[in-house]
């Protein structure tokens, strides 16, 4: 499964965010995300607060690179 796909999964279960809400160019801030954490589980990885990760492409692109 994609990165992007895992993280519009989670964030669907988690945040009973709306699937189509969720591109690449979505800012954190818009769909009201506050926290990684939930992400982090999922994807069995640890980033802590990432500086300059402002949409939803910055954070897939940041978890391919670990």
């Amino acid at each position: 499964m994609a990165t992007i796909d895992t993280v519009k999964e989670v964030l669907v279960e988690n945040l009973d965010l709306e699937a189509d809400k969720i591109t690449e160019e979505a800012t954190l801030e818009s769909l009201g995300i506050d926290s990684l954490d939930m992400v982090e589980e999922k994807c069995d990885v640890e980033f802590g607060e990432p500086e300059g990760i402002e949409t939803v492409g910055q954070l897939v692109a940041h978890i391919d690179s670990l």
